[in-house]
């Protein structure tokens, strides 16, 4: 099912996309000199040996008329041969002694073994033509997004307009009150599919930008919203809108594309492979720099939505920053950053302490999910006997937690968990989970 803003818009967004990734035809038209080309192919054949065509259009995700020239480039270098047919599958290709000497010295200069590059100037393009600020959600979208999740009211409200600004969102309070959960439903709010290169290619230099620890490709019959014909670029993946999480184990060279000198390949930072998504930055405050460096990280590419990009050896690239720019924290903003800054995050979202007929709703919903009987009175007896008792606020994690424990102690003790949980057992779940300094 499709946002109602996507379905107005599909046709817009499919053209410029198809007109940006046609399936290229010859090597000129890859957008790639024909030596880093032929370079690249080389690479595939040092590594693999022999190599047929099916193969190489599989390893290089390219067309069989660009292999073909490139072949043909190669045979009158004398770094390819045919070697003939293998088991009727085509024409088989090795390199000669020149062309492995050719390949060991192109594997000296990049490492990078993978399919052709997609080139940098194309990539910008693509970035702005299937932009996540192009989305757009309203109020229906909000509730279905969130069907199930029991919050203040008011703040889906607030949610759905700063989803739509286009600026970046921090999301503060106490810890345990949501605010990593809902942050990662956003990414329901973005259903339309995005492509994705392989790699792209900043002059000589290959960054490698899809991550299959962070991209989701779509599987075979999926609805494609931005889909194009047959003819798109191979160097193409089609996949989910990507939600990037980090946490306290950011440090500022995550941001910045970075050079493995024992592979020799280069790596994209993550907000480069957020694009077109969301980056949540979680804990912000516990990370290894100070907030202010972070921050300071972020202030060109909030304002004028590109990002500057340093490759080494004073080579920089500029690439737009599209991307829906998420900072999640239990510190106090104002700890963190100066009004000046603030100003900057277009919305701040306040996630507070549950009320009692929220944490009941929460209660019941992990009670029909663990399979175990709902009883209004037990969970009255934790609402006033033991979170009044010790001055603990309510959070939306302690139902699932309280309720697991029990569990784990009722099969302990050998019930088949269809028992209903008595105040005994919630009390020992209580005194496990909590710390306490007080001897029960």
């Amino acid at each position: 099912m499709l946002l109602a803003s996507e379905n107005n818009n599909a046709q817009d967004e499919r053209d410029p996309v198809r007109n940006l990734a046609p399936q290229p035809r010859s090597v000129a038209e890859t957008g790639l000199a024909e030596n880093f080309l032929a370079d690249l192919l080389c690479k595939h054949l040092h590594d693999a040996g022999v190599l047929d065509m099916p193969r190489l259009v599989q390893r290089l995700a390219l067309t069989g008329p660009v292999l073909e020239e490139l072949l043909a480039f190669l045979r009158k270098e004398g770094r390819v041969e045919v070697l003939g047919q293998g088991g009727g599958q085509g024409l088989r290709y090795g390199l000669t002694e020149r062309g492995r000497a050719s390949a060991k010295d192109a594997l000296l200069r990049s490492g990078y073994i993978g399919p052709a590059p997609f080139p940098v100037e194309r990539y910008r393009e693509l970035l702005k033509a299937q932009s996540v600020h192009g989305c757009r959600v309203n109020a229906d979208n909000l509730r279905e997004a969130f069907a199930g999740t029991v919050m203040r009211d008011g703040l889906l409200d607030q949610l759905g307009p700063a989803m739509n600004s286009g600026r970046a969102i921090m999301i503060y309070g106490p810890p345990g009150t949501g605010k990593t959960y809902i942050s990662q439903r956003l990414i329901r709010l973005l259903r339309e599919a995005i492509w994705i290169p392989h790699a792209i290619a900043i002059n000589e230099a290959v960054v490698e930008i899809f991550d299959p620890q962070l991209h989701q490709p779509l599987a075979q019959g999926e609805p494609r919203t931005l889909r194009l014909d047959e003819g798109v670029d191979r160097r193409l993946v089609q996949c989910r809108r990507p939600i990037v999480i980090t946490g306290g184990e950011l440090t500022m060279d995550m941001l910045d594309i970075r050079f493995d000198p024992h592979s020799r390949q280069y790596q994209a930072p993550l907000q480069l492979k957020a694009s077109n998504g969301i980056f949540i930055i979680d804990d912000l405050g516990r990370q290894r720099m100070a907030p202010v460096e972070l921050f300071n990280r972020w202030i060109v590419p909030m304002e004028e939505k590109k990002d500057f990009l340093n490759l080494g050896g004073g080579r920089h690239c500029e690439v737009p920053f599209d991307l829906v720019l998420v900072f999640s924290t239990n510190l106090n903003p104002l700890e963190l950053a100066d009004e000046a800054f603030l100003r900057r995050i277009g919305y701040k979202l306040h996630f507070d302490y549950l009320q009692p007929d929220e944490y009941r709703q929460i209660w019941r919903q992990e009670c029909d999910k663990l399979g175990t009987p709902y009883d209004p009175e037990l969970v009255d007896f934790v609402v006033e006997r033991l979170h009044k008792a010790e001055s603990r606020p309510l959070l939306p994690c302690h139902p699932r937690d309280l309720l697991n424990m029990a569990l784990d102690f009722q099969r302990y003790q050998g019930a088949d968990g269809r028992q209903p949980l008595t105040p005994p057992i919630l009390t020992w779940a209580w005194r496990n989970y909590f710390v306490s300094l007080v001897a029960h």
